[in-house]
């Protein structure tokens, strides 16, 4: 969890150099993102806030997810997470935002998206969204803090690329 502290302070310099907010949407890692984040003194600065969206229902309520996109792909794609980062911007006051959904395991996975299966998205205000899945391995929480570090150093690169 020290990584995780140390790249939630390293993102928090960057939005807060450069006065941007950042909102999360999660599933897998039910909140992990954010408790990383907040165990930043100072981080009100910068975090506005985070939706945790374990069921499809949560992620269609409070994320505007397509019921279409959901049934075509799953839960677990990249579709459904570009959806989720998307609905986090519109519903908080964020130019940031990234997205976690995916296969923690023990249980859960499938050939087509084995336990470890993780798919993130990172959207900002007027820019194209990113998405990509990784596949990452152990057990359910070493594969949860492995999505959750992954999620901020992408945001660090993003932050960077301003």
């Amino acid at each position: 969890m020290d990584e995780l502290y140390a790249l939630a302070a390293k993102l928090g310099t960057e939005l807060k150099a450069q006065g941007y907010m950042l909102a999360l949407a999660e599933s897998c890692t039910g909140g992990m993102a954010a408790t990383a984040v907040t165990s930043v003194a100072g981080s009100s600065d910068w975090f506005d806030r985070c939706f945790v969206t374990y069921s499809n229902e949560a992620k269609i309520q409070m994320l505007g997810v397509s019921t279409e996109t959901l049934e075509r792909f799953g839960a677990v794609s990249e579709e459904t997470a570009r959806e989720m980062a998307q609905g986090a911007l519109q519903h908080s006051h964020a130019q940031f935002a990234c997205s976690i959904t995916g296969i923690a395991g023990p249980d859960g996975g499938s050939i087509e998206k084995p336990v470890g299966t993780v798919c993130f998205a990172w959207a900002q205000t007027n820019a194209a969204i990113t998405s990509t899945t990784r596949h990452f391995s152990g057990n359910r929480q070493e594969i949860r803090i492995q999505s959750v570090a992954y999620a901020l150093q992408g945001l660090i690169q993003a932050l960077r690329q301003i």
